[in-house]
């Protein structure tokens, strides 16, 4: 006669681990599908494209002790006010020209990506740009002639020259515009933004 108690049995654990590994896949799928409704562009975390006709800061919020984006008032991006879709276009094209010249070898966005070179979920708002009123040439000088518009800080890396185009250039400036208008919990901490105009 078996005296093993009934949880030390074969038939017991297998089928625990079928109902577990069944209950978690759905717990997976579940998750999938709220993650999926909250980070598309147009939601409460990830503002619709367009917000890159706003001024984005980045601000202490003491209820979330951390910092979080605050999308102020009208500042089109380039002089240029876009409706959804010319927003949507331009973005779409930076962030397609960031995939297509593999900027994560380097960079890290969303806290994705290598630390070789500088974190870019920010980089709209990084204060190495001046000042408001000349970030967005400073930008796109640096974009179309990286060598000649070195920003080292003392590192010595610098950027190479990835051919990219002037309409390339504003559509990366509207992509990285637009992801640090992105909630990201805090990501990155510690950040300084760049000082910009009141309100």
């Amino acid at each position: 006669m078996n005296t093993d108690p009934w949880w030390s049995s074969e038939n017991f654990w297998r089928k625990s681990a079928i109902f577990v590994t069944a209950f978690m896949a759905l717990i997976l799928i579940g998750l999938t599908f709220h993650t999926v409704s909250v980070i598309v562009a147009g939601t409460e975390r990830v503002p619709a494209y367009a917000v890159i006709n706003n001024r984005i800061d980045y601000v202490f919020n003491k209820e979330r002790n951390f910092q979080v984006p605050k999308i102020g008032a009208e500042a089109p991006l380039f002089g240029k006010k876009l409706t959804e879709s010319e927003a949507y276009d331009l973005v779409t094209l930076g962030k397609l020209t960031v995939q297509s010249k593999n900027c994560m070898n380097c960079h890290t966005m969303l806290g994705n990506g290598a630390y070789y070179a500088p974190d870019l979920t920010k980089a709209w708002l990084d204060p190495g740009w001046g000042t408001e009123a000349s970030r967005e040439q400073l930008m796109t000088n640096f974009l179309l002639d990286p060598v000649g518009n070195a920003r080292t800080y003392g590192s010595g890396r610098r950027m190479p020259n990835l051919n990219i185009t002037e309409p390339e250039a504003k559509g990366i400036i509207a992509f990285l515009k637009w992801m640090s208008s992105i909630d990201t919990n805090g990501f990155p901490a510690n950040f300084d933004p760049i000082k910009q105009g009141e309100e």
